[in-house]
């Protein structure tokens, strides 16, 4: 089916590396405590040297937003405010770009050249991001399949988003500058389930250098989408590998509707170009209306403007895919170019309060008659007319078919308009920071202590440990390898009971609700420190790690209280035993007794006592009273 429609996908993965200070300055990458300050900023577009402004930066600068930014000194400094010129690169972060590069049989470059990429999104600071080329070429060979590699990238993380209202938007700075490599493959990926595993196999190289990050926001993938007879879609900010498939296929779906959309346009029109907008203020049609969203804004001092979309009627509203319509592409550019809440369209009205009549009024006032569409936004002029302008032009693109544009993913596949796609004037070099040579000598000594991939990692995992292969696959795949090892070695602790609960039982945990993301690798270690000393019994250990995912910064110790997990005494152990089985004591000879007698002793000491040690004790016991009689 792909193959037919002419599929292509490149990959662009992302993700945090793992050092112990940012790419251009000596903050530190991990999170801190301290009091924050804010400071305000406004950022607007400005030419390259060859006198041109990148669409995608002019897009930005129209909103003119308040930037305000979150700044705790602990890890933000002058160089994350664009107060003070950027430092050399990080060497710990270049020498892992430079393994993954080598890992992927890419060509280091001669020399690294900073280059500055526009981004005026308020993300950075200084209204561009570092980004420095490191190897090009390589490939990867995925299922049998040959993935060329078209670049390794580093690069410095941008701030995160704190919130965003209407001119408005708040950013942490502690993110900002923190080191990014990007893997971006060649658009030779065909099908959905093969983005996914070309993903995860770079995710793979990736990790095999021990020094990225993880957790939620430290990996990101970015798509390049695009069908034979449609446009190239970058689809931005894929967080979970598990989702690349759907996002893949719907975006398909997507290209495929527009593409029958401008067919029939193209019919309706008599291959004629969409006739030239006319904005009408269309405030009187809904002055006595009984619509609460309508009346609220202009209650406010909104104003209602109109357009009318010749030959659109019902396009707006067919759905081939559920959530697929060109009327959702509408709004999202005049949600995109103005900030308006969404708009208005004939298609799906009378509703939302507004009638009949109004709308018969309101194709009235703008001349529209039952094939054409009418598309209203009620919001303050400027805004309105700017979402308007935005709404014909994605119009006008749709009778062309596909625009080719940046989209951004949300967690149910379906994507969301962003921004024009960038132009060649968004990047240009950065004159603050000199190029750094990669010798040959400093290439052979990167190749000569190259890490172990994650397939070693397996086979070693496997035979050191006697894991079985199916768990050795989950330890990978939950990215708990080293810490089962660091485990494993510092405890007593069995390799299977410890590689069980890392994934199975984390995974139960996940799916019946606990936030296992609070137990970070830390509170781990200690937990299973806990269990090697005697302080609860395996069989607690899933009760332990819930209760303590839903009690952050509370002690192993208020766990096994609160449990009613309290350590029992070898001593009081033995005694009870011994006392139970001289009760029984003329069933001694009934093979069935252990199993009885375990009942009521698992009722009692559950999660307190290793099960194992407990059936011992009861065999050793009954085997005494049997030697007696």
């Amino acid at each position: 089916m792909y193959d037919k429609l002419g599929l292509k996908v490149g990959l662009e993965v992302h993700r945090q590396l793992d050092t112990k200070r940012k790419l251009f300055c000596d903050c530190p990458t991990e999170p801190a405590e301290g009091q924050v300050i804010k400071i305000t900023r406004y950022l607007r577009e400005a030419q390259s040297e060859l006198g041109e402004v990148d669409p995608a930066a002019l897009f930005e600068s129209k909103k003119r937003k308040k930037i305000i930014y979150h700044i705790n000194p602990a890890n933000v400094c002058l160089v994350e405010m664009d107060e003070e010129p950027p430092h050399d690169l990080n060497p710990e972060a270049v020498e892992t770009a430079l393994q993954i590069a080598a890992l992927l049989k890419a060509t280091p470059v001669d020399e690294i050249h900073v280059m500055r990429k526009i981004v005026i999104d308020g993300s950075n600071t200084s209204g561009f991001q570092r980004t420095c080329i490191v190897a090009l070429g390589g490939e990867l060979v995925v299922d049998g399949k040959k993935i060329p590699i078209q670049t390794v990238t580093l690069e410095e993380d941008a701030a995160k988003i704190v919130s965003t209202s209407r001119g408005v938007v708040e950013y942490d700075l502690s993110r900002l500058g923190i080191p990014l490599i990007e893997v971006a493959t060649a658009p030779v990926i065909s099908s959905p389930q093969e983005a996914a595993r070309v993903a995860q196999a770079i995710g793979n190289v990736l990790r095999a250098t021990r020094k990225v990050k993880r957790g939620i926001g430290t990996v990101r993938q970015d798509l390049n989408v695009s069908i034979s007879g449609g446009a190239v879609t970058e689809i931005k900010g894929v967080q979970e590998l598990e989702l690349i498939p759907l996002v893949v296929e719907l975006e398909v779906k997507r290209q495929l509707h527009l593409l029958q959309v401008a067919e029939e346009l193209r019919k309706r029109l008599g291959g004629q170009a969409l006739p030239p907008p006319q904005y009408v203020e269309v405030t009187n049609v809904f002055q006595n209306t009984k619509s609460s969203m309508v009346r609220k804004k202009l209650e406010t001092g909104g104003k209602a403007y109109a357009v009318k979309l010749v030959r659109f009627a019902g396009l707006l509203s067919k759905e081939s895919v559920k959530g697929i319509r060109l009327g959702a592409e509408l709004a999202g550019h005049a949600k995109a170019w103005a900030e308006v809440e969404g708009i208005l369209h004939t298609d799906e009205l009378p509703a939302y309060g507004i009638t009949a009549e109004e709308v018969s009024m309101l194709r009235e006032a703008v001349g529209a008659d039952e094939q054409d569409a009418v598309v209203v936004v009620v919001d303050e002029e400027t805004k309105a007319l700017e979402a308007l302008r935005a709404v014909y032009e994605r119009a006008a693109q749709a009778v062309e078919g596909v625009p080719g544009e940046t989209r951004a993913a949300r967690p149910d596949g379906l994507t969301v308009y962003m921004r024009p796609r960038p132009g060649s004037a968004r990047m240009y070099p950065e004159t603050d920071i000199p190029p750094l040579p990669i010798t040959h000598e400093y290439m052979e000594k990167i190749l000569s202590n190259l890490p172990e991939t994650l397939d070693q990692t397996a086979e070693r995992l496997a035979k050191t440990y006697s894991l079985s292969s199916q768990l050795v696959q989950a330890l990978i795949d939950e990215e708990k390898e080293e810490l089962f090892e660091q485990i494993v070695r510092a405890t007593s602790l069995p390799a299977t009971v410890v590689a069980a609960a890392l994934t199975e039982t984390m995974r139960n945990l996940r799916r019946e609700g606990y936030p296992v993301q609070n137990l970070s690798d830390q509170l781990l270690a200690e937990i299973f420190h806990s269990l090697a000393s005697g302080l609860f019994s395996k069989e607690a250990l899933p009760d332990i790690l819930g209760w303590m995912s839903k009690n952050p910064g509370a002690s192993i110790e208020d766990a096994v209280k609160s449990l009613g997990l309290s350590h029992v005494s070898s001593k009081e152990l033995e005694k009870e035993v011994e006392e139970l089985v001289q009760r029984h004591a003329a069933e001694a000879g009934d093979p069935r007794l252990v199993n009885r007698l375990m009942g009521d002793l698992m009722k009692k000491y559950r999660g307190k006592v290793d099960g194992k040690l407990l059936h011992n004790i009861l065999v050793e016991k009954i085997e005494a009273v049997k030697q007696r009689s």
